[in-house]
């Protein structure tokens, strides 16, 4: 193939190049981009000219962006690129916080944190002249405080979408210590106990063994019995990141010992349902989410939860819903199926389902209303409502997980949705 001629940029005489290394900070930052895509972007924009900024990001965006959630880092890295070189240093300066330079008080905007660091990966702190010349007079101690107890705490009630690469590092070491218990329900079968129910059965059986005679009386309890985790994640775009994580955390549920559950069993589903509990009992975490992606073929493509739930009544509920099953739902409820048909296959989970616990990302804002026509579906038909966005939501669910009373923000969205019907 021929080498296409470099094009003339205003500060760089190598357009070829600049496109190539802008194309590998998207890929750094989690944007599946080829090599193909990089020839193609270069193709476009000397088809369309440089001659307009607009022109010229839209005609990159048309090259290298494919889906909703890698609008926000292809705009952040085109910014930090191209666009404003100051914004390089307030992104530094966000970042590191031992380095002196720009310093903006703002907190970082979705998927912010993660550009910055794909385009900056391996940059070093700028120095001032005056400050060079004192660096050697001056031994300065550095003291690393991403461990300490306020960053920690303020880990916990970060986004997932705003994290950056080493903060969804500390978040995954976190949530694989966090449990997830759940008391045992009480059963039929009993269990010898010092006290409780008299047991006659047994109690005559031992008078048999003494003559008849009945000296002592024998008791029970109720065997406790444990039910099982179904958990049914959403894969879909709108879903990715916050999937992954959770996804981690549930690995860990499925692996720890002493927490309660019988058995987890872990679907996905975009377009199509999957299960992939085989591949969350593996130990080690990275082969088993590895393994797992592999296995589901729509993973970060379109929502049709209405038919998944449909596959999943049908072909699973009977085999893995019995002992009185948990079950949690994880989606923002975005779908493109009949809302008719969604409500209808939720309520046949529901009634299936010792608890149905939905976990929505979307109630991270103050402001979130059930507007959408399949949350309006699916919402009357789900025992409790809660956020799954940061570690300190999945901390909140382990604790009301065997609450009973426990709606979450069901109730205040099930009033707005009715004063809004009326």
């Amino acid at each position: 193939m021929a080498e296409l001629p470099p094009l003339d940029l205003p500060d760089d005489p190598k357009l070829a190049g600049n496109i190539t290394h802008f194309a590998r900070a998207l890929r750094r930052a989690g944007l599946p981009i080829g090599p193909g895509r990089v020839i193609d972007a270069i193709r476009a924009v000397e088809a369309a000219g440089f001659t307009d900024k607009r022109d010229f990001y839209w005609t990159l965006h048309a090259c290298f962006v494919n889906r909703p959630e890698h609008r926000t880092v292809f705009a952040q890295l085109f910014r930090l690129y191209w666009r404003d070189p100051r914004y390089m240093e307030h992104m530094m300066a966000a970042m590191l916080p031992a380095i002196r330079g720009v310093q903006e008080e703002r907190s970082a905007q979705a998927a912010e944190k993660r550009a910055a660091e794909a385009l900056l990966d391996g940059a070093e702190a700028p120095q001032r002249e005056d400050e060079a010349d004192s660096a050697e007079e001056d031994a300065v101690i550095e003291v690393d405080a991403s461990l300490t107890m306020s960053s920690a705490e303020r880990l916990r009630t970060l986004d997932f979408e705003q994290m950056s690469i080493a903060e969804m590092a500390e978040a995954k070491r976190m949530l694989a210590r966090l449990a997830l218990p759940v008391k045992p329900l009480p059963s039929r079968r009993g269990m010898a106990a010092p006290q409780g129910r008299i047991d006659a059965a047994r109690s005559l059986r031992q008078a048999l063994r003494r003559g008849g005679e009945m000296d002592r009386l024998a008791f029970k309890k109720p065997r406790p019995r444990y039910p099982n985790l179904v958990v049914l994640c959403d894969i879909s775009g709108s879903m990715s990141q916050y999937s992954r994580v959770i996804l981690h955390f549930l690995h860990a549920v499925s692996n720890a010992k002493g927490a309660g559950w019988a058995k987890v069993h872990a679907f996905t589903f975009g377009t199509r349902l999957t299960n992939i509990t085989r591949h969350l009992a593996t130990r080690d975490v990275d082969a088993a989410l590895a393994a797992a992606g592999a296995e589901a073929q729509d993973w970060e493509g379109g929502t049709r939860i209405g038919a998944c739930l449909e596959t999943f009544n049908r072909d699973w509920s009977r085999r893995v819903m019995g002992h009185g099953a948990v079950v949690l739902l994880i989606t923002d409820g975005l779908d493109r199926d009949a809302p008719e048909d969604l409500a209808r296959q939720m309520q046949r989970l529901h009634l299936t389902a010792r608890r149905l616990i939905w976990l929505n990302p979307l109630l991270r804002w103050d402001g979130f209303a059930p507007k959408a026509a399949g949350i309006r579906a699916m919402l009357p038909h789900v025992d409790s409502f809660r956020a799954g966005h940061s570690i300190a939501s999945l901390e909140a669910l382990a604790e009301v997980i065997s609450r009973p009373e426990d709606v979450g923000e069901k109730a205040r969205l099930v009033a707005e949705l009715a004063a809004h019907r009326l």
